[in-house]
């Protein structure tokens, strides 16, 4: 477990120190058994440089610009902001990060879940909330995490996508390429992913159609309307 050096994680680090001396002896080695097992380590960035911690720095700042639009004036109770942040959670640990499997039949992507649990993240397909339903304090929650995932599973595709100036030449889209197919009412935990089975260039050599294999079928996509993963 990485961090800044914050007050709170300061104080949060000392606080933990004092407890596990307060321990009685022998509880210690199970706490020893159980953080080496897990493989639990707290370890703080240099101070006065938080470039150092960029790489969760940045998601995080994705998340506050995010959920300001998303949440706006709303009014929300300790138990509602948690259970928002939690479901946002979610959704971020599953973006995919680059190729777990290349089966043609069902094409699979590492996500950040698999290192948090072994294992990717599944939810229950989530209804589509309508604006008459808000009255519902439930429905609200649902309706502010479904604007969040909109707009920032669109923010983190748009990415993924190389944008070169025309004069520049990009690296083509090439045959075996795990992709992920843009979905517009892709429901939330959704990242349908595909294997580019073959590539269509136009008269000038340019690629802008490709044929996608997904679990469900073969279809033709834009080139505009796919991503390939970040690693690959």
């Amino acid at each position: 477990m990485y961090s800044d050096n914050g007050t709170n994680f300061k104080g949060a680090a000392s606080y933990l120190r004092d407890l596990y001396k307060f321990l009685n002896v022998e509880y210690r080695p199970k706490i020893e058994q159980e953080c080496a097992e897990s493989r639990i380590i707290w370890k703080f960035i240099c101070p006065n440089s938080p470039h150092f911690g960029g790489a969760w720095e940045s998601m995080v700042k994705v998340v506050k610009a995010h959920l300001f639009r998303v949440i706006g004036h709303q009014l929300l109770s300790y138990e509602e902001l948690n259970t928002i942040l939690s479901q946002i959670e979610c959704l971020l640990n599953s973006r995919p990060l680059t190729v777990l499997s290349s089966d043609p039949a069902e094409p699979s992507a590492l996500t950040p879940s698999h290192f948090l649990n072994t294992a990717p993240l599944l939810s229950l397909p989530a209804a589509e909330v309508k604006s008459d339903s808000l009255l519902h304090r439930h429905s609200l929650l649902d309706k502010l995490v479904q604007s969040f995932w909109d707009r920032w599973r669109m923010d983190y595709l748009h990415g993924l996508q190389v944008r070169q100036k025309w004069n520049t030449s990009s690296t083509p889209i090439a045959s075996g390429t795990v992709v992920v197919v843009i979905n517009d009412n892709a429901p939330p935990l959704a990242w349908p992913l595909a294997i580019v089975e073959s590539v269509h260039p136009s008269k000038d050599g340019v690629a802008r159609v490709v044929t996608v294999r997904t679990s469900k079928g073969t279809y033709l996509r834009p080139v505009v309307r796919i991503c390939p993963l970040p690693k690959q």
